[in-house]
């Protein structure tokens, strides 16, 4: 017969249960760390540019946080009066960004699998290396997210569908030539690359050679420099989208000023043109990124350019619109131009049934993960999770290097 005491004593044994049960993932940082140095990592080269915004940090899954846009200041002339003039009325625009994803990589464990694994290399090693990955695909969505709205978002574009830096590094020139243009702050500005681009520039004489350059680090350790006040970074999720259709199409006679967004279209060709694709009139040497496409030209209707729009003026006769074929999407940006927002996922009021949970803070990215530990029945369950949400906010700030 088993005899069961109820005391107030109860409460004592129920906080010895649960301090069982604390800082579970205290003793395993470490070999969460050193799991991060073994598995295979990405580079990572757009959150470390981007801007971290921490105004919407507290907002819930899905929540629009609202951000004011200011347009251009206006200018008068200067008439002498005794009477101060009223100010001219200024519109504030407003666009928002959300927190669109609540991801965890997770795994579980059995006590049998537990038992099985120290038989052999042991559960802990495997279990920093499950951690490891979980967070590795994480930063993963996270920049690619960022790749993706920051292409998508371009003002404009230079580059050819070849590799760049085959013989110099003169589209970096061009690049800062597209930001100083449309008024892009000077300080703070990243070119983002792929593997491809990254072994040519390495390539370059006056990049490896040390009098020349000016630095080891190129030629040391591998990493890259800092050209025409960009800071050049390497990214395994460099976009190479696919492009428009479209073939014949041309603008109406309507004619198109400098700084025009929306341009109409002849019921002329065949084909599409999608959101991000790079296109170029007849007569203008300007490659412009297209905010809103079109699905079949051959019907009209009209496309949008990102900001700020033609740099050349769009005579009224029609005129040709050529979309340029599949290429990969470097990315040369100010850092306030692109902003990502991450946290912890939310909990519920009062906890939910994690024993443990942590921060962790991935080196490479500096991202700061949550971990958590579940106790179930004769099993674990840990996961590593995070909640974030991109936004390009100033598309005349982002170019596009072809390539």
């Amino acid at each position: 017969m088993f005899c069961f005491k109820f005391s107030s004593s109860a409460s004592v044994d129920n906080l010895l249960i649960a301090s069982a049960y604390d800082n579970v993932l205290t003793g395993l940082i470490p070999d969460l760390y050193a799991g991060l140095d073994v598995v295979s990592r990405e580079l990572v080269g757009m959150i470390p540019s981007v801007t971290r915004n921490v105004s919407a940090e507290r907002a819930a899954l899905n929540e629009p946080v609202t951000y004011h846009i200011t347009g251009d200041g206006n200018v008068n002339d200067i008439s002498s009066s005794m009477t101060i003039p009223e100010p001219t009325d200024q519109t504030i625009e407003n666009d928002s960004i959300i927190i669109t994803k609540s991801r965890a990589a997770e795994f579980g464990w059995t006590g049998e699998e537990q038992k099985g694994l120290n038989n052999g290399p042991g559960y802990l090693s495997v279990q920093a290396d499950l951690f490891a990955q979980g967070l590795r695909k994480l930063v993963e969505e996270v920049e690619q997210d960022l790749t993706t709205a920051a292409y998508l978002a371009a003002s404009r574009a230079y580059g050819s569908t070849s590799t760049p830096f085959a013989t110099n590094t003169g589209e970096t020139a061009q690049l800062k030539k597209i930001l100083d243009d449309n008024g892009a702050p000077s300080s703070d500005r990243s070119l983002v690359i792929d593997t491809s681009a990254g072994a040519a520039l390495r390539t370059l004489n006056n990049l490896t050679r040390v009098n020349e350059a000016g630095t080891s680090m190129t030629l040391r350790d591998g990493e890259l420099l800092n050209l025409n006040n960009f800071s050049i970074k390497e990214s395994a999720k460099i976009q190479e989208p696919d492009v428009g259709t479209a073939s014949g199409a041309t603008t109406n006679t309507a004619g198109y000023a400098v700084g025009a967004t929306t341009i109409t279209l002849a019921s002329a060709g065949t084909g599409t043109i999608l959101a991000g694709d790079v296109i170029t009139f007849a007569g203008d040497t300007n490659k412009y990124v297209v905010k809103t496409g079109n699905s079949d030209v051959s019907s009209g209707g009209t496309i949008v350019l990102a900001d700020p729009g033609l740099r050349v003026a769009i005579g009224t006769s029609a005129t040709a619109i050529t979309v340029t074929a599949k290429t990969v999407r470097n990315l040369a940006f100010a850092r306030s131009a692109v902003h990502l927002v991450a946290r912890a996922p939310a909990l519920p009021e009062g906890g939910d049934a994690a024993v443990d949970r942590q921060m962790l803070v991935d080196p490479r990215s500096g991202l700061a993960f949550e971990v958590a530990v579940y106790n179930g029945y004769h099993k674990k369950r840990f996961e590593v999770g995070l909640a974030w949400g991109v936004k390009a906010v100033k598309p005349a700030h982002i170019g596009v290097l072809l390539g």
